[in-house]
């Protein structure tokens, strides 16, 4: 069958994308689901940081690629020895597929199952398959598995989610990466008890999820750090209970001031090197800080690790939130129906496909922080 998709050939357009146009919407042929695979009529993929970090080249991927791994859709055709899904099914995308036989996945953490990081690294899906190709023949990779930017997407059944209806599409996609990412940080990651205090550095949709996820799991004190200063005016809105701005020279010693010495978790979200050397300023004695951007790969932090062991310190990455997609996903969207987690106030509103490049212009920009692909 044919889809129409957001396609990048080569990574590293200048911007203003509305002018470079690094996405090009190309009707490609798909191929029918495999074993183990899903066809999924895609209605709603939300822009992410993770997408412009393919586009400006920070995340270097296999080239051509479908883009998009933040969405949500509606079963169509199930792939032989797929039982447990029907047509119909609504299904949010997962942007790791997980095996569950690998050693990461038996001990219950499919975050970083190791088949699955292998085919998204390579631009497959989970069984090294490709689904996409242009009439010519030539493949297109898929991106993270997902391929979001199109009307319709195979993939395997490993990346996918079961949902209940109620739930509209647009706001269902938040789900499968800035939900996900950035409230399973805390909730999985860091486990922050009750009455913790907290800083989240990077306000962008998935670390404001981040901070509603430190709302909800009762933090005492939320400390919101960026750089936009209309971003910072948001997250008091949203449960913040003071804001700094990290482009002031002496905005750690300030943090530390209002901390007294510091937060017992700092949450850094930005995907910049500075901006994790700041959480870990700001993390007091005995504290956690949790990285979950993703700068780009050669980028380095120096660290002095006597400040490990004489402060008792501990320095943490997170993927996806440390989640098991299948049990977190249903749980975060019951937390946001009982209105505890409130994730569709961080939507910035909805585009055609065929607008995409200048969705990116205003993510790139920070004007936006997160808007919904409608197909």
């Amino acid at each position: 069958m044919k889809t129409k998709a957001a396609v990048l050939n080569v990574m590293g357009a200048a911007p203003p994308y509305a002018a470079s146009k690094p996405l090009t919407i190309e009707e490609l042929e798909l191929d029918p689901p495999g074993p183990g695979e899903v066809l999924v009529r895609i209605r709603a993929a939300g822009l992410c940081h993770s997408d412009l970090s393919v586009i400006n080249g920070d995340r270097p991927r296999p080239m051509p690629m479908a883009l998009g791994h933040e969405a949500a859709g509606v079963v169509e055709e199930l792939g032989p020895g797929v039982e447990d899904l029907a047509r119909g099914d609504h299904v949010v995308c997962v942007f790791v597929p997980s095996c569950g036989h690998c050693e990461p996945c038996a001990e219950g953490r499919p975050a970083l199952c190791e088949p699955g990081a292998a085919a998204n690294g390579a631009g497959t899906l989970l069984a090294g398959t490709r689904r996409l190709r242009r009439p010519d023949g030539s493949p297109v990779n898929h991106h993270l598995g997902v391929s979001g930017f199109t009307t319709h997407a195979t993939v395997s059944r490993r990346s996918l989610v079961r949902i209940e209806k109620e739930l509209p599409l647009e706001e269902a996609a938040l789900f499968g990466c800035a939900v996900l990412t950035g409230v399973g940080a805390v909730a999985n990651t860091a486990r922050i008890p009750v009455g913790s205090s907290v800083a989240v550095i990077g306000l962008g949709g998935v670390g404001l999820c981040s901070l509603l996820g430190a709302v909800a799991a009762g933090a005492r004190e939320i400390l919101a750090i960026d750089l936009a200063d209309d971003k910072l005016a948001f997250a008091r809105q949203l449960g913040a209970t003071a804001t700094f701005n990290a482009g002031d020279a002496d905005c750690a010693d300030q943090v530390r001031s209002a901390a007294r010495g510091g937060v017992e978790f700092a949450f850094e979200l930005a995907g910049s090197v500075r901006a994790l050397e700041l959480a870990y300023r700001i993390t007091r004695r005995g504290g956690t800080t949790v990285t979950a951007g993703l700068p780009p790969p050669a980028a380095t932090m120096p660290l002095a690790p006597v400040g490990l062991v004489a402060e008792e310190r501990t320095l943490k990455g997170s993927y996806i939130g440390t989640a098991v997609p299948s049990r977190d996903i249903p749980r975060y969207i019951e937390l946001y129906r009982q209105g505890r987690l409130p994730v569709d106030r961080l939507m910035s509103g909805t585009l055609a496909l065929e607008e995409i490049n200048e969705g990116f212009d205003r993510l790139h920009e920070g004007k936006a922080i997160r808007q919904i692909v409608v197909l």
